[in-house]
């Protein structure tokens, strides 16, 4: 799929929420796209490989306009801003209903109820819900779930539902070619595209993938699949979270002919959150 005009607006975050969305890289991915790409990307593709909420997408057409931008939404992203409206709707519903309760505390027993009450009436009636977003209103910051089910579960709720509704999404994908492949499937049919910098943001290995589309699809196996597409042109994101890092010191050391073709990065170093007691590094490894 492709939508080929291109909106004036210029996201530097994503519409919905989504755990990993690269808002913090925005300044340091700019900087790295216009140091290698001249001519505004002519004659150049962006596969945004492991598109996530489209953030990176979305800068690179707006960054590199003449460039084919490719966005992977393997997550399910597009549809999850396709309702937009009805995720509004619920959070005005979910808003009144603890309209009582303390902000940023454990709910009652009774507002649970409530709460789940009016959620499983909204899924028996055929309403989308956004479990993502619902994650951030009612459970402990920077917790993941991977479906409703999973979310109806939890033991424990709290009230941190913005007070506000999200924007329209108008734009935010125009220009990018739309693709929802395996990461494998997905550099095969790239992978003799002349010019092709390849986006990597994989999901971290060896940590928790709940908020992804496919849970638990990104292990060690998958990871080293991943690696024998990898060349540059590149742009991978990681963190102290996965092993990257650690992988890229054994192939220096053992693999030469793997360390050839991926070694000798730039490497740019970013400190990061999920809340106020838990931070990390995260690292952009770029080779062109």
């Amino acid at each position: 799929m492709t939508l080929n005009s291109l909106s004036t607006k210029h996201h530097k975050t994503a519409p919905l929420p989504f755990t990993g969305q690269k808002r913090m890289f925005l300044r340091h991915f700019e900087k790295i796209l216009k140091d290698n790409i001249p001519n505004d990307g002519e004659g150049f593709t962006v596969l945004d490989v492991f598109g996530g909420s489209g953030l990176l997408a979305h800068n690179a057409k707006r960054i590199l306009p003449k460039a084919t931008v490719i966005y992977n939404d393997f997550d399910g992203y597009v549809e999850r801003l396709a309702h937009i409206p009805t995720t509004n709707r619920l959070r005005q519903e979910l808003f009144e209903i603890l309209k009582g309760e303390p902000r940023s505390v454990k709910l009652s027993s009774t507002a649970k109820a409530k709460v789940l009450g009016h959620l499983r009436k909204s899924a028996d009636n055929g309403t989308f819900v956004d479990v993502q977003t619902l994650a951030g209103w009612l459970l402990f910051s920077g917790r993941q779930v991977g479906s409703l089910d999973e979310f109806l579960a939890e033991s424990t709720f709290y009230n941190r539902i913005v007070k506000t509704d999200y924007p329209n999404a108008d734009g935010y994908l125009d220009g990018l070619i739309l693709e929802c492949l395996d990461f494998e499937k997905l550099l095969q049919k790239y992978q003799d595209t002349p010019n092709c910098l390849l986006l990597l943001d994989p999901p971290y290995l060896c940590t928790a993938q709940g908020a992804y589309a496919k849970h638990g699809y990104f292990g060690m196996t998958k990871f080293l699949r991943l690696m024998q597409f990898v060349r540059p042109p590149f742009i991978f994101f990681s963190s102290t979270k996965s092993e990257l890092m650690d992988y890229m010191a054994y192939v220096q050391r053992y693999e030469p002919n793997t360390w050839q073709r991926v070694g000798d990065f730039t490497h740019i170093k970013v400190n990061s959150s999920i809340n106020a007691k838990v931070s990390y590094e995260d690292n952009i490894l770029a080779k062109f």
